[in-house]
């Protein structure tokens, strides 16, 4: 019996469509012209798989022009295919899934058996010329930006696509109403709801957040994304907890450092006995390793609580390769070590995949990633060049406080909270870069930087060989 109700629990997995809002844009004003009639585009899309989750990213949108179109109506569009195949070409090379959308401007919400008849035509020729193991797709979008998908697979088959997420200064997911209002309710998270409405609390529910780094401020963060009722947590950290840690890491006992715990293990206990419901996939390891990548990949958000440069730089790939907000947070507490404190200070920066990048906003160097990867790979080699005096500038430990900590993390999460339910007078965009000093009282929004154009180019990608284009991962 209790074998048959483990095989009904058993689900397929969950397809998702995410894109970058300005890639929203750029669809939008191509598919709707003013005219009212509709309008069609193809995309690229780079993919992502897991026993969980199929994701695709859009990586490169061609527009076809309405001039080129052979029909153009309110209820359909007839449009030459034979200009786009060069990018068929190319999706079938990288193993890419190919995405038509196209317009509904009268706002039907459905895929019509106009739609249907279509999609098999195009779809089905692309699955024997452009054959891959997840099948190619379809979308439309609705006059005010709204975006419903499905994917149509080896087998003939359509499967819906469960969401749409658009990726910016907001991210906004478009989904069935219906799995909204008939999610269950737990009265442990009444106020969230009170504070941000039943979406937002459904939202978190479904949510899986990656985060690397589960030290002083991580554990601020892991905590918080628990009660807030987040549905999964990634989590990643090489370290065990020490007695030094015990001043500022959350849930950390005297035993577990006598004991030299994991700290990620130490969390994934605190989450069990909490028992709100939160999963936990957990890596002693850093996050420059496959598994860890490719487990994040499937992630809906991430933040990045770790020091070195060279992991900045990978999650900041991560984000951009598979379409992943990303918040990194960092505090800075400079002292003499004998009681007197020079500067207090702490960051939150929120990076959009197509935007700038921690190296754009000069946050990280690449002199930086390079020694840090050097250190990683080859230690010896790495002291060698320190002591003659090429490797400068690379972190070393600095003091750290639970208090500080907790500060920064609050501001962290919160950044989170302000992306997925848009809470602020002022403009989003105004908060990518954020800097909070205590000790001079001041409380600045940063100028973001120029988009990034190594990741730039790469926004979408998804899943390819070497591994975020990071000969490590190889």
């Amino acid at each position: 019996m209790a074998g048959s109700r483990h095989k009904l629990m058993l689900r397929q997995p969950e397809i998702i469509l995410r894109l970058t809002a300005t890639q929203h844009d750029q669809l939008k004003r191509t598919l709707f012209p003013g005219d009212g009639k509709e309008s069609v585009a193809v995309a690229l899309c780079g993919t992502h798989r897991s026993a969980q989750r199929t994701v695709l990213s859009v990586h490169r949108i061609n527009a076809v022009p309405d001039e080129s179109c052979t029909e153009r109506s309110a209820v359909s569009v007839v449009w030459p295919t034979e200009p786009q195949v060069p990018l068929f070409s190319e999706g079938a090379r990288k193993k890419m899934v190919v995405l038509k959308i196209h317009s509904h401007p009268s706002g039907f919400p459905r895929f019509s058996g106009l739609d249907d008849k279509a999609d098999r035509a195009l779809l089905g020729s692309l699955l024997k010329l452009a054959p891959n193991e997840i099948g190619h797709a379809s979308a439309v979008m609705l006059p005010e930006g709204k975006i419903f998908a499905r994917l149509l697979g080896g087998e003939g088959r359509f499967s819906k696509i469960a969401r749409v997420v658009v990726v910016g200064d907001e991210i906004v997911s478009f989904e069935d109403s219906r799995s909204i209002k008939g999610a269950l309710f737990d009265e442990a998270f009444l106020r969230t709801q009170q504070a941000f409405g039943a979406r937002t609390a459904s939202m978190l529910s479904k949510m899986r957040v990656g985060v690397v780094g589960c030290s002083g401020t991580g554990s601020w963060v892991v905590e918080m994304l628990s009660r807030l009722g987040v549905g999964e947590l990634v989590l990643v950290d090489p370290d065990v907890i020490e007695r030094k840690n015990l001043n500022r890491i959350l849930n950390s006992v005297a035993s577990d450092a006598a004991a030299a715990r994991p700290k990620v293990k130490v969390f994934a206990r605190a989450i069990r006995r909490l028992g709100l419901g939160t999963k936990v996939t957990s890596y002693q390891t850093d996050i420059l390793q496959r598994k860890v990548v490719h487990s994040l990949a499937g992630c809906d958000f991430l933040f990045g609580c770790v020091d070195s440069a060279d992991g900045r730089d990978a999650l900041n790939r991560v984000a951009a390769f598979y379409i992943i907000p990303y918040v990194d947070v960092g505090v800075l507490l400079q002292a003499d070590g004998k009681g007197s404190v020079q500067q207090v200070c702490a960051a939150v920066h929120y990076l959009i995949p197509d935007g700038s990048s921690l190296l754009s906003r000069r946050v990280i160097t690449a002199e930086q990633v390079r020694a840090e990867s050097l250190r990683r790979r080859s230690p010896d080699q790495y002291a060698a060049l320190r002591k003659e005096g090429y490797i400068q500038g690379v972190n070393v430990d600095s003091p750290a406080v639970i208090s500080i900590n907790g500060f920064a993390a609050s501001h962290a999460v919160n950044e989170m909270l302000a992306r997925i339910h848009p809470f602020r007078r002022d403009a989003n965009g105004e908060f990518r870069a954020q800097t909070f000093s205590l000790s001079d009282g001041a409380w600045l929004r940063i100028e973001d930087g120029p988009v990034c154009p190594f990741l730039s180019k790469r926004t979408g990608r998804g899943d390819c060989e070497p591994m975020l284009d990071n000969s490590e991962l190889s």
